[in-house]
């Protein structure tokens, strides 16, 4: 395991909570090979309905994901960890090809390798249509602003 992705498990609060706006941060960049970088090559996802296995097949499926998902901004929060695994919730907002807005809710469950890549990641996630007057997350595309409230201060 010659690649690595401080911090490394066993996680503590602190470092459980980097590796969780490190992740928020890499996906707000919407960046899918990037992004990739972070998983083992052989990591394992459910996300939704579909099932990527590697990184090749997670670089497809988040290239498809943000070729649909418009304007997309997340972030995700520390539920729990313990050593090798950490829990996240998350929201996102995003609109679709005719402008109609959603807020997406989920659950991620994520374990770690030894190297700090991400092994295995379960998502579960629902969809709620709003307006474009309900937006909470306001942010230039990109990652989320250090002072940006996170999902408990905006009451979500």
């Amino acid at each position: 395991m010659t690649e690595q992705r401080p911090p490394l498990p066993p996680f503590t609060r602190d470092t459980a909570i980097q590796k969780v706006r490190a992740a928020e941060d890499g996906w707000n960049g919407q960046n899918p090979t990037k992004v990739a970088q972070a998983y083992t090559s052989d990591t394992i996802w459910r996300n939704r309905a579909e099932f990527p296995v590697g990184r090749l097949e997670v670089i497809e499926f988040l290239t498809r994901k943000w070729q649909r998902e418009h304007e997309y901004r997340l972030i995700k929060e520390l539920w729990t960890f313990e050593d090798t695994r950490i829990a996240v919730r998350f929201a996102y907002e995003w609109h679709d090809s005719d402008k109609n807005w959603f807020r997406s809710y989920g659950n991620e469950n994520w374990e770690f390798a030894a190297n700090g890549l991400m092994h295995r990641r379960y998502a579960s996630i629902n969809d709620l249509a709003i307006s474009g007057s309900e937006r909470k997350f306001h942010w230039p595309i990109g990652p989320r602003p250090v002072d940006h409230p996170g999902l408990s201060e905006l009451g979500l």
